[in-house]
């Protein structure tokens, strides 16, 4: 499976939820995003880093 079929999946497996996020957190994220973008230099969504982090951070 490709990185185009991958992301398909899992677009088609998200769910849409609301939640509240402080603002330092907020902060921190969109640093993250921001770096992950200049890296790749690629469109890269406030969700995907959530997703990325919320991932990397529950395996623990």
């Amino acid at each position: 499976m490709n990185l185009l079929e991958k992301k398909r999946a899992s677009f088609i497996m998200s769910k849409r939820v609301t939640i509240m996020i402080d603002d330092d957190l907020d902060k921190k994220i969109r640093l993250i995003q921001a770096k992950k973008i200049q890296d790749t230099n690629k469109i890269v969504s406030f969700s995907e880093i959530i997703n990325e982090t919320l991932r990397k951070n529950l395996k623990k």
